[in-house]
């Protein structure tokens, strides 16, 4: 497997080696040993998976406190363009952000550390979207930002289909109003 840092500390793309042939493909989708040497020590203790269809945005989405989570992201089937946003304050990239395509073809993973917002847009006519967590979801500690808040310019990449965002997606607080408690 091959990391790739992101210009953000801690943000990293992680790039699985996969051997296919012309029955399919093979990979290791996680294998502990190999991102403990990679300096991924986080203990992944719950798998999500969601299923949207064209156009929807989802995030920024974090937890604050001792609910705080990182995450491993990745596409099973489809395209969405991920988003992670830097929230931890003495960060030389706080407020600054880094997206990439991911997809079933590229297998791409993402690792998002603890003190980083989430989301995603889906770029094709469904996605599927699993990712590990390293810690369990608090309702009372969750948090949004408004993904399409001006001062992040945010390119959710959706071209021509229309943006679906939940109402408290849309609700969320803009960047600067937002309750964070993350240091670097």
């Amino acid at each position: 497997m091959k990391i790739i840092e992101t210009g953000l500390p801690g943000l990293l793309v992680i790039e699985p080696r996969v051997f296919e042939d012309d029955r399919g493909y093979f990979f290791e989708s996680y294998q502990n040993r190999r991102y403990l040497d990679a300096g991924i020590a986080n203990p992944f203790i719950q798998d999500n998976e969601s299923k949207s269809v064209a156009g929807v945005v989802r995030g920024l989405h974090y937890q604050l406190g001792e609910f705080a989570q990182a995450k491993l992201v990745r596409v099973v089937q489809g395209k969405v363009y991920d988003v992670a946003v830097d929230l931890r304050k003495g960060s030389p990239t706080f407020k600054q952000w880094f997206g990439l395509e991911l997809d079933e073809n590229n297998k791409k993973q993402l690792f998002v550390p603890r003190g980083f917002a989430h989301g995603f847009s889906v770029l094709s006519e469904t996605a599927i979207f699993t990712y590990k967590c390293d810690n369990l979801y608090n309702r009372e500690s969750e948090r949004s930002i408004n993904p399409f808040d001006p001062s992040l310019g945010i390119d959710w990449k959706l071209g021509d289909f229309k943006q679906i965002v939940s109402d408290k997606d849309v609700a969320a607080p803009l960047f600067d109003n937002a309750d964070m408690n993350f240091n670097f």
